[in-house]
């Protein structure tokens, strides 16, 4: 295109100009942009109280490591100093953590000046420095954690869901049905499928035969359509995994949970090249690294999250990336939360496209229910609360029955 010197002149001098209207603009636009800044009031925060409560449950829950008979939890309210509340909650489960209510409630004292007068929003920093401080304790460093991103939803507004990215707003849950003689267990089975749970989760690992039983069991009272899940918490032997689940390979299992020990890797690659159920570990990956290592060993082929064991929300999200990568499926489980951590890991559950499985039923467990809002389940579904943050608040009634620590 030929140009002459006029045009060429009249070009630069409307640029000059539209350039000298764009910085006329900029101061406004600074204004108003920083008219917007959140105010760092809103995020700092004054308060932390620890909480601890301890909530009986229905029926006590025989594992093959152990039986429940409580929820020995932490109840965590940070609050800014513009008086937004954030919740979260600790779930401690001694043989699975090394953690006990009363170790949270010592840690939780030490890591509070690593959050008082911080910025919610400096939440992976605060991460950072927790996990410096003390590499275990996870439930307690989840509860904290989550009650930053209550906060952090709360102040712009959004489902913790959203800010991490939602994908979904309902899935499917399990219901479990604990250790039992093969009749009582298949009973409790059909009262799950009962209640709407289109999934069963039954824990085995206690004795090979017996197990063997109580899956055939459970499988014939539950009917063929139903998925059927297996969770053995580390009870079995590799030969006895592989016997057991030969025994049962026209029950249709979807998946076996931590067969072994959690360190024996090369006992779940066993299994693996032995078996085509696919087979889920538990015990075996707290963190990420542990995601990694189980990869590069060939040994699983899901990956069962929990808040609760790797410490929170950040560490749940980059467990379930490193697991996308390699083409895995994960579930995000629970210890004995109410739905104030439930609703923690629903959120992660709605935001991870390879979180496919979830095991969130803790809460049909206890005796109380102190949330108000929060994830529902109906007809065994999840469904995600509307509201900002984590969509929730806690019982004032619940809440002063409790002595602050």
């Amino acid at each position: 295109m030929n140009i002459n010197r006029k045009s060429f002149l009249k070009a630069v001098t409307g640029a000059i100009g539209a350039a000298a209207v764009c910085d006329l603009s900029l101061p406004s636009l600074a204004a108003g942009q920083e008219k917007a800044r959140i105010p760092s009031k809103a995020t700092r925060i004054r308060d932390i109280e620890l909480f601890p409560n301890s909530m009986a449950m229905k029926q006590t829950i025989k594992i093959a490591i152990g039986t429940d008979i409580a929820a020995d939890n932490i109840l965590v309210r940070l609050r800014t100093e513009d008086g937004v509340v954030g919740y979260g909650e600790a779930s401690p489960y001694s043989p699975v953590t090394a953690e006990t209510q009363a170790s949270d409630i010592a840690i939780g004292k030490s890591l509070v000046p690593l959050i008082k007068g911080k910025d919610a929003f400096s939440l992976a920093r605060i991460v950072a420095e927790m996990e410096s401080f003390t590499p275990g304790n996870a439930s307690i460093k989840a509860a904290l954690e989550t009650a930053l991103w209550d906060i952090c939803g709360k102040v712009t507004g959004q489902p913790i869901c959203n800010l991490l990215g939602c994908y979904r707003d309902s899935f499917e849950t399990d219901m479990t049905v604990g250790i039992d003689t093969p009749d009582v267990m298949a009973d409790k089975a059909r009262g799950v499928v009962q209640q709407g749970f289109k999934a069963v989760k039954i824990k085995v690992g206690e004795d090979p035969a017996r197990d063997i039983e109580r899956i055939r069991v459970v499988r014939a009272a539950i009917g063929p359509k139903i998925k059927l899940r297996i969770d053995a918490n580390q009870g079995w032997s590799p030969s006895d995994c592989v016997h057991v689940l030969r025994g049962v390979a026209e029950q249709q299992l979807q998946l076996c949970e931590q067969p072994v020990v959690y360190w024996d890797w090369a006992g779940l690659r066993f299994i693996r090249e032995s078996v085509s159920t696919p087979i889920m570990v538990d015990e075996s990956v707290h963190v990420a690294h542990d995601a990694i290592t189980g990869i590069r060993e060939n040994a699983m082929d899901m990956i069962n999250i929990k808040l609760m064991k790797c410490g929170g929300i950040l560490q749940a999200v980059r467990i379930a990336q490193v697991a996308d990568a390699a083409n895995m499926k994960c579930m995000l489980g629970c210890m004995d939360e109410s739905r104030v951590g439930l609703t923690a890991a629903a959120h992660v559950v709605a935001s991870q496209k390879n979180v496919e499985f979830a095991d969130l039923d803790a809460f049909l467990f206890l005796e109380t229910d102190p949330v108000i809002g929060g994830m529902e389940v109906r007809d065994g579904v999840v469904h995600m609360p509307q509201g900002p943050g984590l969509g929730l608040d806690v019982d004032p009634a619940f809440i002063a029955k409790l002595r602050a620590a």
